[in-house]
């Protein structure tokens, strides 16, 4: 029986993720913050799918709180084959409007707590027959956006943490990770804005949250000789034109 943790499981992405590795046959340990509600329910269709769910919550900004969050997790699940780093905080601020609070969080929720809650868990990953890390990351991790020095910062060292996890974690555990590119517009984006993106992307659509979990559940499942790696789940937008 394959257990996965997935961070950020309440909504858009995580949601998807979670629900996807459900219906590809792992009982799912469903992390969320603030989105008790919609994970509550997500926990319902997991069930409902005869799959088990549980619910754990933390601020992944206190790194006392993802220390508690490892050592639950492990208490209950002494085995566990999967880690989803998929929560993560994205906001435009100009470069020279970054605070060192703003900064702080930033890392702390994007990139530190993926580094010491995989640390934590160690134990866990270890016990498990095929054990695997994927981080979900950003293209914006290699093409910056204007606005999101603090958030493109946070998801570059996500990337490199992939490759240096693979490396150090090897033979017995797997680290990989997804990046996404335009998947699920932000809902204050206007028609204007929605086109001159799309203009960018070959495949001339945005992506969806599915996507991005189907690219992990072949990680996870699908992949065994596959490790270091970022996959990218953009359309081609990251192909130069």
């Amino acid at each position: 029986m394959a257990t996965a943790l997935v961070t950020g499981a309440g909504v858009r992405v995580g949601r998807a993720i979670a629900l996807a590795l459900a219906k590809a046959g792992y009982d799912v340990i469903l992390h969320v913050h603030r989105s008790r509600r919609p994970v509550e329910e997500l926990a319902k269709e997991i069930r409902s799918l005869g799959r088990e769910a549980f619910v754990v919550t933390a601020d992944l900004s206190d790194p006392d709180e993802v220390e508690r969050l490892a050592q639950g997790v492990a208490a209950m699940h002494p085995c566990l084959d999967l880690v989803v780093h998929n929560a993560a905080i994205f906001e435009a601020v100009p470069f020279e409007s970054i605070d060192h609070s703003a900064w702080r969080e930033m890392q702390a929720i994007n990139l530190e707590a993926p580094f010491f809650l995989t640390q934590g868990l160690l134990p866990s990953l270890r016990a498990a027959e095929s054990p695997s890390v994927i981080h979900v990351t950003d293209i914006g991790a290699e093409r910056p956006l204007s606005g999101y020095a603090h958030y493109s910062v946070s998801k570059a060292g996500l990337a490199m943490l992939t490759k240096a996890l693979a490396v150090e974690l090897a033979p017995r555990i797997r680290v990989n990770a997804v990046a996404p590119g335009t998947v699920v517009f932000p809902e204050d984006y206007g028609p204007a804005e929605r086109e001159a993106i799309l203009k960018r992307i070959p495949l001339e659509r945005e992506g969806s949250a599915d996507d991005v979990a189907k690219a992990v559940v072949f990680l996870a499942r699908d992949a065994p000789y596959v490790t270091g790696q970022v996959i990218r789940v953009d359309g081609g937008r990251s192909t130069p034109l």
